[in-house]
C-alpha cells in the first residue's frame, strides 16, 4: 500500500499562484473556442511569479488547460500529468505512479523520484520527511482545475530547494468561477466514483463552494498474472470562500481525506489555506499561509508516521525606473514529524524542522525587446547551510511571434531525515543508516530555447538542456567492513536533451498536437564508491518519448480526443517500449446534462510501465462512463 516499511524495505538491499486570466478564458465554451494565437497569450506566473503572457515566458513551460482536462475524460491527477508533454510519467499500480522531468525516475521507491516540486494553489506537497511525492494522497476535482503550469527545468531561485528538474503548479477556479451545483457520478471496469458539488454568492463580493467526493479502483494484477490485492477506496470533501472587494483577492480554502488502500495500509489528511492580495498602486503584494497534514499507517500494526507543516510566504512585486520588474519575498516552514513502529527506525524518531528563505528577481528591459532576468534565493535549510539558488535569464522578443531565450541556474535537492536520521535494522543489527555527512544534490543547468506563434493557426516550442549533477546520493559500505551501509555523496551525472511540442488548428473544430522528448543521461560513480545498487537507484528514463493528440467539435455537443502516446524503454530494467491510446467522447445532452465514454490504455490488455521490486503492476485496459449534471 505504499506505507514507510513497503516503500523503503529495499533500502537496505541496495508549487500560491496568483490568476490574471483574460476574460476569453473564463469559461468552458469560451476556451474551446480560442484560436492557437489566443492561447498562446493565456496569462501564467509559475516562471517570474508575476503575471505574463505564455508567449513571453523564458522557459520550457506547458499549460494543461481547463478545457483539456475536461475533454480528456480522465479523474486523477497524475493521469492528467500525461497531457503535458515535458513530463515522464509512469504508473506502477492504483496508488503508485513515477512522475519526473528531465530524468531522475528512480527504480527504488520510485514514487518519491524526489527532483520535482508540485504545489496545489501555492501548497507544497513535497514530503519533507523523504523527498518526493506521494501521489495517492494528492487530489482535486476536474472541474476545478483552472489551469496546470508544467516547468520542465530548474525553479529553485522563485521556489526553493527540490525545484530541480522542474515545478508542476496545480492552480484551482476561484469559487465564482462554479456557482450553481454539480453532480457527477462515474463507473466502469476499474473505477467508480461520485461527487457532489454546490457554489453561490454570499454578497456582490463574497463567494463559496463545498464538495464532497469518493472513489474506488479495483486490483490490478502482478506481472505473473496474479491479483495484486491492491484495491483502494478515497473518500474526500472540501471548501473556498473568495472575497474580492476592489483592489483586494482575499481566499480561505481546506480539504480533508481518508484512504483505505489494500490489504492494511491507511493514509489521510487535511489542509487549510489562506491568502490575500493587495494592489498597490506601483505592484501589488502577497500574503499566504497554510498547514498540511499528511498521515500513511499500515492498520495491521504496522505502525506509520504523520507529519505536519505550518507554512507562511510574504511577496512584493512592482516596477523601478520605467525598466526594472522586481519581485522578492520572504517566507517561513515549520515541519513536526512523528515516525512510530516501522521497519524503518529514525533517531530520533521525531522532531521539529525550520527552512526559512528569502528571495530577489529582477526582469530588466536592457532594450524594447531584449529581457534580462537576474535572481537570487537564500535558503536557509535544516540538514545544510545557507544555500544561494541564484539564476539569470536572457530572451529576445525577436518578432511580436517569435522569443528567445537561454538560461544559467543552480538548484539543489535538500537532504532529509531519510538521509540524516535513517536506521535499518534486521534484528538487533543495523543494516543501513543516514549520514551526518549527507550534504545537498547539486545541479547546475544551461538552457536554451524558442516559442514561436508560425500563424495563427500553428505554434511550436523547442527547448534543450545540458545538466550537470554533483553529489548524487549512493549507497556505501561502511569504512572498515560491510555494515551498516550508510548513505554517501558519490555520484555524478550529466543529462542533456531536447523538449518539442506544438499545435496546429487544421479547422475550426479540430486540432492536432504533438511532441517528441529526446534525453541522454550519463551517471557515474566516483572513485571509491561502492556502487551498491548500480545506477538504476538513482535514474531509470527512457531515451524518447512522442506524442499525438486530435481534438474536434462535431457541432456544438459532441467533442472526441484522443491520445497516442509512446515510450521508450528503460535502461536498467526489463520494461521494454511500449504505444498507448487514450480516447474520449463528450456528448452535451442538454445545456445541463453531459455524458462522456472514455477509454485508457487501449492498445494492449495490459502492459508494465516501470519496475520496482514487490510494488509493480500490469497497468490494464480500462473503460469509464461519467455523466454529470449541473444545477
Amino acid at each position: 500500500m505504499g506505507t514507510l516499511s513497503v516503500r523503503h524495505g529495499l533500502l537496505g538491499a541496495a508549487v500560491s499562484i496568483g490568476l490574471a486570466s483574460t476574460a476569453a478564458a473564463q469559461s468552458l465554451d469560451d476556451l474551446q473556442r480560442l484560436s492557437i494565437e489566443e492561447l498562446a497569450n493565456i496569462q501564467i506566473s509559475s516562471v517570474s511569479k508575476t503575471s505574463e503572457p505564455l508567449s513571453d515566458a523564458p522557459a520550457a513551460v506547458y499549460v494543461i488547460s481547463h478545457d483539456d482536462i475536461m475533454r480528456s475524460g480522465l479523474t486523477r491527477l497524475p493521469e492528467i500529468l500525461r497531457l503535458a508533454p515535458n513530463l515522464e510519467v509512469a504508473q506502477l499500480s492504483p496508488t503508485s505512479y513515477a512522475i519526473s522531468a528531465r530524468g531522475f525516475n528512480v527504480g527504488i521507491n520510485a514514487s518519491l523520484s524526489n527532483k520535482l516540486l508540485v504545489l496545489i494553489d501555492g501548497r507544497s506537497v513535497y514530503t519533507p520527511l523523504f523527498g518526493g511525492v506521494y501521489w495517492d494522497m494528492q487530489a482535486v476535482l476536474p472541474e476545478d482545475i483552472e489551469r496546470i503550469e508544467v516547468i520542465s527545468g530548474p525553479g529553485a531561485t522563485l521556489w526553493g530547494a527540490n525545484a530541480v528538474n522542474g515545478v508542476i503548479n496545480i492552480i484551482t477556479r476561484k469559487s465564482s468561477d462554479t456557482e450553481g451545483g454539480s453532480l457527477t457520478i462515474g463507473a466502469g471496469n476499474l473505477e467508480r466514483s461520485a461527487s457532489l458539488q454546490y457554489g453561490g454568492k454570499i454578497t456582490d463580493n463574497l463567494t463559496y463552494r463545498v464538495h464532497a467526493e469518493g472513489a474506488y479502483y479495483s486490483d490490478y494484477q502482478t506481472s505473473d498474472g496474479k491479483n495484486a490485492g491492491d484495491s483502494w477506496s478515497r473518500p474526500q470533501g472540501g471548501f473556498r470562500l473568495d472575497w474580492t472587494p476592489p483592489g483586494e483577492a482575499v481566499s480561505v480554502q481546506g480539504d480533508i481525506y481518508q484512504a483505505s488502500e489494500a490489504p492494511d495500509g491507511s493514509v489521510g489528511g487535511r489542509d487549510a489555506v489562506a491568502s490575500w492580495q493587495h494592489t498597490l498602486d506601483n505592484g501589488s503584494f502577497q500574503l499566504q499561509a497554510y498547514y498540511d497534514q499528511a498521515k500513511r499507517y499500515n492498520d495491521n500494526g504496522g505502525g506509520g508516521f504523520t507529519i505536519d507543516t505550518w507554512d507562511a510566504e510574504f511577496q512584493h512585486s512592482f516596477t523601478a525606473a520605467g525598466w526594472n520588474s522586481i519581485v522578492w519575498g520572504v517566507g517561513d516552514r515549520v515541519v513536526s514529524y512523528h515516525i512510530e513502529n516501522t521497519a524503518l527506525a529514525f533517531a530520533p524518531p521525531g522532531q521539529t524542522l525550520n527552512l526559512s528563505d528569502v528571495f530577489a528577481q529582477d526582469t530588466i528591459g536592457l532594450s524594447d525587446t531584449v529581457k534580462l532576468t537576474l535572481g537570487l534565493k537564500l535558503e536557509d535549510d535544516p540538514f545544510a547551510n545557507l544555500e544561494p539558488l541564484p539564476s539569470a535569464r536572457l530572451s529576445w522578443k525577436a518578432t511580436d511571434d517569435a522569443l528567445l531565450w537561454g538560461a544559467v541556474s543552480r538548484a539543489i535537492r535538500a537532504p532529509t531525515p531519510v538521509d540524516r536520521d535513517l536506521r535499518e535494522n534486521v534484528g538487533s543489527e543495523t543494516i543501513l543508516e543516514g549520514s551526518q555527512t549527507f550534504v545537498p544534490e547539486v545541479l547546475t543547468a544551461y538552457e536554451a530555447g524558442t516559442r514561436i506563434q508560425a500563424s495563427p493557426s500553428l505554434s511550436f516550442s523547442v527547448s534543450s538542456f545540458y545538466n550537470v549533477y554533483s553529489d548524487l546520493r549512493s549507497i556505501e559500505v561502511a569504512p572498515g567492513g560491510l555494515y551498516p551501509l550508510r548513505w554517501g555523496n558519490k555520484m555524478t551525472g550529466l543529462v542533456y536533451g531536447a523538449e518539442v511540442w506544438g499545435s496546429f488548428r487544421v479547422a475550426d473544430w479540430w486540432k492536432l498536437s504533438a511532441s517528441f522528448n529526446l534525453q541522454h543521461e550519463h551517471l557515474e560513480f566516483l572513485p571509491g564508491s561502492s556502487q551498491i545498487g548500480g545506477l538504476m537507484f538513482a535514474a531509470e528514463d527512457p531515451n524518447h518519448q512522442a506524442a499525438l493528440r486530435s481534438s474536434m467539435n462535431a457541432g456544438d455537443a459532441v467533442t472526441w480526443e484522443a491520445d497516442l502516446r509512446y515510450v521508450g524503454k528503460l535502461h536498467n530494467t526489463t520494461v521494454p517500449e511500449y504505444a498507448e491510446l487514450n480516447t474520449s467522447v463528450g456528448w452535451d445532452v442538454t445545456t445541463s446534462l453531459e455524458l462522456r465514454l472514455s477509454g485508457f490504455n487501449l492498445l494492449h490488455d495490459r502492459h508494465p510501465e516501470f519496475f520496482e521490486a514487490g510494488e509493480t503492476d500490469q497497468i490494464p485496459r480500462s473503460v469509464f462512463v461519467e455523466t454529470r449534471w449541473r444545477f
